[in-house]
Parts: structure tokens; sequence; C-alpha cells
């Protein structure tokens, strides 16, 4: 199984933003995820979909993958929290109020999804119980304690 990665560092957002659009991707297909990334309304959503690209870029040159992209999936995303840098904004009556403008080091794992291997003879079909079992617990068990309990009344 291939795995890749791909590290954008010193982004200028904040890795709580950057986290917010990453969550959106996590687990999914690299073709869904690159066009959720392209109607995503965030700013952070181009740098994440950059990244995305490199990965699979990445993935395509490891030797031993299978050529398919198709079978790649987001198996990780994350954004780390880079340096802050302080700047000083004027404020009223000669004080000053510092703004931080924060940076993140955004960092994306693609992984080749594993083949299905099915038995010699197996037709694809899950041999599943056509009805469903009713589940052993409370219900049951406390059913014919309220009868008796009402047969006493």
């Amino acid at each position: 199984m291939i795995e890749a990665q791909a590290t954008a560092r010193y982004v200028r957002t904040s890795a709580q933003k950057a986290g917010l659009v990453m969550a959106l991707i996590r687990g999914k297909d690299v073709n869904f995820a690159l066009s959720t990334l392209g109607f995503t309304r965030k700013g952070v959503a181009g740098d994440i979909a950059k990244v995305l690209r490199s990965a699979i870029a990445n993935a395509q040159q490891k030797e031993g993958f299978s050529g398919d992209v198709d079978r790649l999936f987001v198996s990780g995303c994350f954004a780390n929290q880079g340096p802050s840098q302080k700047r000083v904004r004027p404020a009223p009556m000669g004080r000053a109020f510092r703004v931080l403008k924060r940076t993140a080091h955004l960092t994306v794992h693609v992984s080749e999804r594993a083949e299905k291997v099915l038995p010699v003879g197996a037709t694809g079909a899950s041999k599943r119980p056509q009805g469903r079992a009713r589940q052993s617990g409370a219900k049951q068990a406390s059913a014919p304690r309220r009868a008796a309990e009402k047969a006493k009344e």
C-alpha cells in the first residue's frame, strides 16, 4: 500500500480555520476531495487543494504505485500552528494594540486503498439473514414482569 504526504509551511492563515476545511476532506477519495475544495467558500481551500495535488504527485512518483489515481484517498490531514508575527496597531489616546498575524503548517497524507480479494467461487453477494433478529435485552425480560405486576394489582 502506497502512502505519500505533502506539507505547506508558513501559510498565512490560522490553524483553526484551516482545520475546519480539512475536516471536510478527511477520509474522502482524492477526486471528491478536490471537487469539494473547489466549491468551498473559504480562502484557505485553495492552499489545501494545492497541497493535496502535491501529495497525489508524490504518491505517483513512489515505486510500487499502481498508476490508478482513483484508488487514492485522503488518509489524514491536519494543520499545525506556525509562528505568529507580532504587529502593533495604533489605539486611542496614544496606546497601542498588539495584532497577531498567525501562520499554519498544512499537511495532507494520501494512501492507496487495498484491493478487495474475494475467495474463489464467491459470487460477491453477501449472505445475510433476511429478517432482523430480535435483540435480547431489557425489553424482552421486562414485558413478562410488567404483565405479572398488572395481574397482582
